[in-house]
């Protein structure tokens, strides 16, 4: 005979418990896998992202499918998205740290050559 979730939970699980697992249930349904869902729970598609960001909807489609880009893009992301982005550094035994500055408008950026690498800046005298 099958016996519910529900049933089951009941008999090992305490009150608190349930709780504690039904707000954790919550928050991974706030949790997204990948830029694309991200988008999609707001509501937005590519093309206005790309508008917001100065891109075409292939460079965002584009987008979308890396795992590794600069953090001012990803901020251009989640601007165009509405958000802001945060970036917090978790450690075994201290607290949270958030990072400021990082990807943000006001990071002064590297001059780069026509190959975009980065270019020496000679030392001022």
């Amino acid at each position: 005979m099958a016996i519910s979730a529900e049933d089951l939970f009941a008999e090992t699980m305490t009150k608190e418990m349930i709780e504690a697992s039904d707000r954790r249930y919550r928050e991974l349904l706030e949790e997204f896998d990948d830029l694309k869902a991200l988008r999609k729970s707001m509501g937005m598609t590519q093309e206005s992202i790309g508008e917001k960001i100065g891109k075409k909807q292939v460079s965002v489609a584009q987008l979308e499918k890396r795992s590794d880009f600069l953090l001012s893009t990803l901020r251009d992301y989640v601007e165009a998205l509405g958000g802001e982005l945060e970036l917090v550094v978790k450690f075994k035994d201290k607290k949270p740290a958030r990072l400021s500055g990082l990807g943000s408008a006001a990071t002064v950026k590297t001059p780069r050559n026509k190959f975009g690498k980065s270019r020496r800046i000679p030392k001022a005298a």
